[in-house]
């Protein structure tokens, strides 16, 4: 089965609320068995500009990552953001490895 991710830019102008954000949506997320794979890990830009944090969450396939962006739990989680700025794309995986 192929995975579904959500690939998440970031940039935080309000740390507390980031805190609070994140709780919020892991509670969120584990309702669909999704996997925090990176949340604000070393990185760098080699090419263009990105926000300050890259987040990447698996979900089993790209229809559970889909149901659980589009969910009441996650419209809670959205809510509660203040002072954070995001770039979201639920994607789907790439199977076919040589």
């Amino acid at each position: 089965m192929i995975k579904g991710y959500w690939v998440a830019l970031v940039d935080i102008e309000d740390p507390e609320a980031y805190k609070a954000y994140v709780t919020a949506n892991v509670v969120a997320c584990g309702k669909y068995g999704a996997r925090i794979l990176t949340q604000g890990a070393k990185s760098e830009v080699v090419d263009g500009r990105l926000r300050s944090r890259v987040v990447v969450i698996e979900f089993k396939d790209f229809e559970t990552a889909l149901a659980c962006y589009q969910s009441p739990e996650r419209e809670e989680v959205m809510a509660q953001i203040q002072g954070i700025s995001t770039d979201i794309r639920v994607v789907e995986g790439y199977d076919a490895q040589p």
